[in-house]
């Protein structure tokens, strides 16, 4: 028995020291485990900055449908987008989606809302309404201020003393040049099957505001830990490397994405 598996085990090793063995092993990493991806516009400042290079856990919603690397083909036609469901996303994980106007492109978000939850803002400010109910609210909320409108209590600005990264920038005003999303929402109930994302650098992010709730089908994953980073003037980032989101909300490296993203962004008024 013990030959038997020492000789499974060999051979195993040999086919993974091939070309095919190798290719079949790093597809499968990519497709189930863990995938590469760069940060490549400011919509989650401070706690995701441009340049970050981060791994994310694919398996953390589910089993995404594999798709073909670069050409985003996906293997598995027909599927909902996920071929195993898992975990819903919960409320404030940041989330790796797939954009629902071009499932091509990947977004990163905090989710802000889940499905059932009702929000809407108010010059600049959330408001949540969690599907659970006001004795949820009153408790998983609680060192937050709640606000009743139409008989329900509402959360305001949830997750921004968890998540120290999410800001307004006070530039961006209601002048009549900038989208009124940005501002106001109406209040909104976030359909079943989908959830609301938003990013943490809340006036310069195209999110949920702009075009909807993003399907759980489009759900990829949540960034695992930053493998590499590197700034606009191409000098890296030694202190993000090997933090995983958490890590960066600590003060020390928040305090740094915060007097970057002071010192670049003075004349910022873009979407991303």
């Amino acid at each position: 028995m013990k030959k038997k598996i020492f000789n499974a085990a060999h051979s195993a090793y040999r086919f993974s020291n091939t070309w095919t063995g190798t290719i079949i092993i790093v597809l499968f990493v990519i497709f189930f485990i863990a995938q590469a991806f760069r940060i490549p516009s400011g919509s989650m400042k401070d706690s995701l900055l441009v340049g970050d290079h981060l791994f994310a856990k694919k398996f953390a919603y589910g089993i995404s449908t594999p798709h073909i690397p670069f050409l985003e083909i996906p293997l598995i036609p027909g599927t909902d987008g996920h071929i195993l469901d898992g975990d819903e996303p919960a409320r404030g994980d940041i989330v790796i989606f797939r954009y629902p106007n071009n499932t091509q492109l990947h977004y990163v978000k905090r989710c802000v809302a889940l499905p059932g939850d009702e929000l809407f803002l108010q010059d600049k400010v959330l408001y949540l309404h969690p599907r659970e109910g006001d004795e949820y609210a009153r408790k998983a909320f609680a060192d937050y201020e709640l606000i009743e409108r139409e008989g329900k209590l509402w959360v305001k600005n949830p997750y921004t003393k968890e998540h120290p990264g999410i800001h307004n920038d006070e530039k961006m005003v209601d002048n009549g040049i900038f989208p009124s999303e940005l501002f106001n929402v109406a209040p909104i109930q976030v359909p079943e099957g989908e959830y609301f994302m938003m990013g943490d650098n809340r006036d310069h992010s195209n999110d949920s505001r702009f075009w909807g709730s993003v399907p759980y089908g489009l759900i990829e994953g949540t960034p695992w830990f930053v493998y590499f980073s590197m700034d606009s003037n191409y000098e890296v980032r030694w202190d993000r490397i090997g933090k995983t989101p958490s890590d960066l909300e600590l003060q020390e490296p928040l305090n740094r994405a915060i007097a970057e993203r002071i010192r670049e962004d003075a004349n910022d008024h873009e979407l991303y």
